[in-house]
């Protein structure tokens, strides 16, 4: 490329023609000071020039590129319709966080040998499940472990709405996935803890081979050495790193390490999902493009998500997470004890209620503080809306589930005051439960509405085993009861002589790992 002479330079300057061939004049010195000052500019505009057409040209490259990236992610991910087979679902209980406006995200994670391909994943097996809450203020994470090998209430035949985990039979939670797809284990898990899973991702093991690779590996510890030919991984004691197809066999092996169960498994998931947090931050991950989209792009191709999980969705949880500090990302495993039918399986202990109240309120694990800051959140109020059903017209069944007796007594004699009809009050047997639980039968949810205004925060639970009487459980730190609008009665509240404070011994401290943790401790 030849440079401009310093006419047609000159020629460009506003108000000059360039084509004009003519003489000088009076005001030729000050034609000639500006010609100087052109000559000069003419040395540096070439190279501005290419330095502005470079930015511009490297400008539409990235753009075309993140364009073409967006799309090309985009359309690596399989997404599936499971609405229609979810049945009736819990109700949100927390609220919308004051300062982000967001509310809570509960996602289910499974890990599959096989993906989807549009359609509902069935005759696949699932090794791994969890549950990620993301908390409202986007400033703490908790990611549950449910061990494959759970004994559990589920229903009888997924396809069949009808059939609920109050009225199915106990099944291996992950037959679950096996014989119902990700439908059937939401519902199941639904149905178990009362908590709206919002969105699944599920995992083809294959892909996350490719995700470890795309890291450039992964560290991993172990106590001992490891020669596991089934899982193909021979690994020595200590820290190694390990790239996809050794991560794949240390996430699954079973044999020749620990006490080979599915327990001890999840113990070295959730170590190598931290080690996987660290080495993304450390590696700044972000801040390569070219490693993030490879990372990203297997992600994305061994993805198989609900429909509302598009890539932008993706995106805002991606950066939500991004901003919370690892020492607030908390890795919990379900406690269980052996089944007592197969000891080589186990059931949940009383103590996961701890741990499903504290995602569906949003509130810290039990032991745990949250970030400094941080609100307390309240529960959705349950008498919102106008109350429908007079108390006259319903039947309630009280049980005292706090341990401190009179707490039962006490409650039917205040909804007897607000006009309702007390069936009977008892004593429960069970381990103490915290709160209010008002469960209804088919067509009840209304009355049981009514029942549940009485004790502010109080939780409805739809019981498809239950006929027109309402269930109302009292447990520890219960509510005090409240006049509800359409009260019948005409005489005061009595004054509570009974007050059931405390923490059940199902609510003791939850051990949980955090991301930031060691990954050999």
């Amino acid at each position: 490329m030849s440079e401009p002479t310093h006419g047609s330079a000159q020629g460009d300057e506003p108000g000059q023609d360039a084509s004009a061939g003519h003489e000088a004049t009076d005001g030729q010195q000050g034609t000639g000071r500006r010609a100087d000052r052109h000559a000069g500019r003419t040395h540096r505009h070439p190279w501005l020039r290419r330095v502005a057409f470079g930015v511009s040209a490297l400008l539409v490259v990235v753009l075309v590129l993140g364009v073409a990236a967006y799309i090309k992610l985009n359309g690596n991910i399989d997404r599936v319709d499971i609405s229609s087979a979810l049945g009736e679902r819990p109700k949100q209980v927390a609220t919308a966080d004051a300062k982000t406006k967001l509310k809570a995200v509960n996602i289910m994670v499974i890990g599959s040998d096989s993906r989807g391909s549009g359609s509902s994943i069935v005759g696949a097996r699932s090794d791994t499940n969890l549950v990620v809450h993301l908390s409202a203020d986007r400033k703490s994470a908790i990611v549950v472990s449910i061990p494959r090998d759970s004994m559990t209430m589920a229903p009888r035949d997924c396809k069949n709405l009808n059939d609920t985990v109050q009225n199915g039979v106990i099944r291996q939670w992950n037959a679950n996935f096996q014989d119902g797809g990700e439908a059937c284990t939401i519902r199941t898990f639904e149905g178990l803890t009362d908590i709206y899973i919002d969105h699944f991702v599920i995992i083809d093991f294959r892909g996350f081979q490719q995700m470890v690779d795309a890291l450039g590996g992964v560290t991993v510890c172990t106590p001992v050495a490891i020669n596991d030919r089934d899982a193909q991984l021979t690994l020595p004691a200590g820290r190694t790193k390990v790239n996809g197809k050794q991560a794949l066999g240390y996430v699954r092996v079973r044999h020749g390490i620990g006490d080979g169960s599915d327990l001890g498994r999840i113990d070295r998931q959730q170590a190598f999902l931290s080690s996987v947090i660290q080495e993304a931050t450390k590696s700044s991950l972000l801040l390569r493009p070219d490693k993030l989209f490879r990372f990203l792009d297997a992600a994305t191709g061994a993805m198989t998500t609900d429909k509302g999980l598009d890539t932008g969705e993706m995106k805002d949880i991606a950066q939500s997470v991004a901003r919370i500090g690892t020492d607030q990302i908390r890795f919990v495993k379900l406690p269980t004890r052996p089944y007592p039918a197969d000891t080589n399986r186990v059931e949940w202990l009383p103590s996961a209620d701890a741990i499903w109240k504290a995602i569906r309120e949003d509130q810290p694990l039990p032991g745990t503080k949250p970030p400094a800051g941080t609100p307390k959140p309240t529960p959705s109020t349950t008498s919102a809306a106008a109350l429908t059903v007079a108390p006259s017209k319903i039947s309630v069944r009280v049980t005292n589930d706090s341990g401190v007796p009179g707490l039962a007594k006490q409650a039917a004699a205040e909804l007897q005051t607000e006009g309702f009809k007390v069936a009977t009050y008892l004593t429960g047997t069970g381990t103490p439960t915290e709160g209010v639980v008002v469960r209804y039968g088919p067509g009840q949810e209304e009355a049981a509405r009514t029942v549940a205004a009485v004790y502010p925060g109080a939780k409805l639970k739809a019981d498809a085993t239950l006929g027109s009487t309402i269930e109302l459980s009292m447990g520890l730190n219960s509510p005090k009861a409240v006049e509800i609008p359409n009260r019948e009665g005409t005489q005061p509240l009595p004054k509570p002589t009974v007050t059931a404070t405390g923490t059940p011994s199902t609510a003791a401290t939850i051990p949980a790992r955090t991301a930031n943790q060691d990954i050999c401790s």
